[in-house]
C-alpha cells in the first residue's frame, strides 16, 4: 500500500491506499527524500515525510537498545537522509524494490556502524 500525505491545519495524516503489496518501499522513501531537494512546491512536505520516518526509525532502534548503529549526533535527519539516498543509488536496481525499513536499516549499518 502506498501512503498519501495530506497536510491540513498543521496536522500530517498518512492514509494508506492500494499500491505496493509490500508496504512502504525504499523507492517511496527515496522519492520523498529526493523530492525534498527538488520540488519547490511540495519539497517541504516531502522532506517532513522522509526525515520523520528516519528519525522515528532511529528512535525505535535506540529504545530497543540496538547498538549496531551510531547515528550522527548533529544534523541527524539530513545526514541519514543523504546516506540513505546514496546507499540506494549504489545498487539502484536491486535496492529500490526493498521495503523501506530493511533498506534503511541496511543503509544505517553500512554508513553508520558503531565501532
Amino acid at each position: 500500500m502506498r501512503p498519501f500525505i495530506f497536510a491540513a491545519v498543521g496536522v500530517l495524516v498518512l492514509v494508506a491506499s492500494p499500491g505496493n503489496s509490500h508496504g512502504y518501499g525504499a523507492d517511496e522513501l527515496l522519492s520523498s527524500c529526493s523530492e525534498a531537494d527538488n520540488a519547490a512546491r511540495w519539497g517541504e512536505v516531502a522532506e517532513l515525510e522522509c526525515e520523520q520516518y528516519i528519525l522515528g526509525f532511529i528512535d525505535a532502534l535506540q529504545v530497543t537498545g540496538d547498538t549496531s548503529v551510531c547515528a550522527p549526533e548533529l544534523n541527524t535527519a539530513d545526514e541519514v537522509r543523504w546516506a540513505f539516498m546514496r546507499w540506494v543509488h549504489e545498487d539502484f536496481s536491486a535496492r529500490k524494490s526493498l521495503d523501506a525499513g530493511p533498506a534503511l536499516m541496511s543503509a544505517l549499518k553500512e554508513k553508520f556502524a558503531c565501532s
